[in-house]
């Protein structure tokens, strides 16, 4: 199980990517597509058509990382945009977590009592 700081920004690219795609190209989306600074500290979370497949480009300071998760069975959850046009969405780390194990949010929220 992964874990990260409740402070890192995470970064859900909405439309699915040709996975075969590496760092350089990953790079690259993150900069022209989500408009975002691929150097941030952040998680940026692609997948492909099928949804069994993600990739997840990470920039710690020193180097560039880049992390693969292939379901064997069922696929990822994934949001939908909200509006048109839009291309990616933030995720709190907990969010990131329940989507790596495979956890189903259509339709889920926070408890009423829940803050933070």
């Amino acid at each position: 199980m992964l874990s990260f700081p409740s402070t890192l920004r995470i970064f859900i690219a909405l439309e699915p990517c040709d996975l075969r795609a590496g760092m350089n190209t990953l790079h690259a989306f993150v900069a022209d597509k989500l408009k975002e600074n691929p150097k941030d500290k952040a998680l940026f979370v692609f997948t492909n058509k099928r949804r069994r497949l993600i990739k997840v480009l990470h920039f710690d300071g020193t180097g560039l990382w880049l992390m693969t998760k292939r379901l064997e069975e069922g696929t990822f959850f994934w949001p939908k945009a909200a509006q048109e046009g839009q291309v990616k969405l933030e995720f709190k780390p907990e969010a990131f977590t329940m989507l790596t194990d495979g956890i189903d949010m259509h339709g889920a929220r926070p408890r009423g009592w829940y803050e933070r």
